[in-house]
């Protein structure tokens, strides 16, 4: 605050000791004013008058004796204070513009004071009329600053709550009655009835893949708590009377990976094993692949997907030499493999797959025989075949 002409300073001295005369009755100006206009500080008034009382009454109090510090050449700033009370508002759920709006009137309070305590028509007030309002500005500045601090710090606390919440159903908590009340109450959903679970790996860069799930969940008029765990997005989706599939179809729109779903499972004692599910079912795919799975979708995947060892091995054992052929020889007998198993065995189909004749596919299956050990007549080494080209990546021609 710029300092004053001296004949205004000494006018403000002469003025400030009358004004903290009136102090007590300002103050109940302010809280009566805020308790008959204001439902947010009503109820902060009905909670705790008294703290309501000494803040109003501090406030006006800094604000006077900020006029007589200007006046004295010695500017002070209150912007810590104002901070300060901006935090403690926010925790209590005041509105914002409702804090602001006690501070203007704070300032109209004390502007009118000092006209009540001048001489009539005191040319001097002027200068100083600019001097309260801006104080006031500098104010509401402050506590907007503060309010908006105490809003991230509350946000944070909030969502690290949050993901405890969520941990603790994936890993098997709501079995537990009195944790999924807490539940319920902390993640702001209803945790009973039908529920799906999803999991949305990261890109390479370990960046979410599925671009905000809850708010366009929401808008769709679906409910759902969404978190981390391992770089990977989790949500617990509360599927009510819907289809699944309009879900996943709304899912589909988001997604910029693998994404896996569960089952649909009944009520939150289930989330654990349905994200092991839907965690499966997103694991199938392969990286980077925007696309939404169900784990019923991929159950042979899944079940490779699971055992990594056993999976090696039979793919290994499955297609034998076909692996350690050159390259485009290996490439030409995976692809004939693929398709005629996608054909159910029919050379002819699997020729038309390939825009082949028949008989360049019957010379293919005839050296994939000798390669492999085994027949294309036998169903276990059909059966084999296929789950190793699923173990290997390989899809069906058909499929593609």
């Amino acid at each position: 605050m710029q300092p004053f002409r001296d004949e205004v300073s000494a006018r403000l001295g002469e003025l400030a000791p009358r004004l903290l005369d009136r102090l007590d009755d300002m103050t109940a100006r302010v809280v009566d004013v805020l308790h008959t206009s204001d439902p947010a500080y009503r109820r902060l008034s009905d909670r705790d008058a008294g703290e309501l009382r000494c803040s109003a009454r501090a406030g006006l109090e800094r604000g006077i004796r900020s006029l007589v510090g200007a006046a004295a050449g010695d500017p002070r700033t209150m912007q810590r204070e104002a901070r300060q009370v901006g935090r403690r508002r926010a925790a209590q759920g005041v509105p914002l513009e409702s804090v602001l709006r006690a501070y203007r009137l704070g300032g109209q309070v004390t502007w009118e004071a000092l006209l009540e305590v001048s001489p009539p028509g005191d040319v001097l007030l002027l200068e100083v009329a600019g001097s309260v309002w801006r104080t006031n500005d500098a104010e509401c500045a402050a506590v907007a600053e503060g309010y908006r601090e105490e809003q991230l710090r509350r946000a944070e606390a909030d969502d690290a709550a949050r993901q405890r919440v969520l941990d603790g159903l994936l890993d098997g908590r709501g079995g537990d009655p009195a944790f999924e009340r807490v539940a319920a109450e902390l993640l702001g959903v209803p945790l009973e009835g039908r529920l799906l679970t999803v999991v949305a790996l990261p890109d390479p860069a370990g960046e979410p893949t599925l671009a905000d799930p809850g708010p366009a969940l929401l808008r769709r008029g679906v409910r759902s708590v969404w978190g981390a765990r391992s770089g990977a997005q989790v949500g617990v989706v509360v599927l009510g009377a819907r289809r699944p599939d309009q879900v996943l179809g709304w899912l589909a729109a988001l997604a910029g990976g693998p994404v896996g779903v569960s089952d649909v499972v009944e009520g939150v004692a289930a989330v654990a094993a349905a994200y092991r599910m839907a965690e499966t079912a997103a694991r199938t795919l392969p990286a980077g692949e925007p696309r939404v799975v169900t784990i019923d979708e991929r159950l042979p995947e899944a079940l490779l997907t699971n055992s990594p060892e056993i999976s090696s091995r039979l793919v290994a054992r499955s297609l034998g030499g076909l692996l350690e052929l050159p390259d485009e020889e290996r490439s030409v007998l995976l692809d004939t493999l693929a398709a005629f198993l996608a054909a159910d065995g029919s050379p002819t189909r699997a020729a038309e797959a390939l825009f082949c004749h028949r008989n360049t596919v019957m010379h293919r299956l005839r050296r994939i025989e000798a390669v492999t050990g085994r027949t294309t007549t036998d169903p276990r080494s059909r059966l084999l075949w296929q789950l190793a080209l699923l173990g290997a990546g390989r899809q069906a021609v058909a499929h593609r």
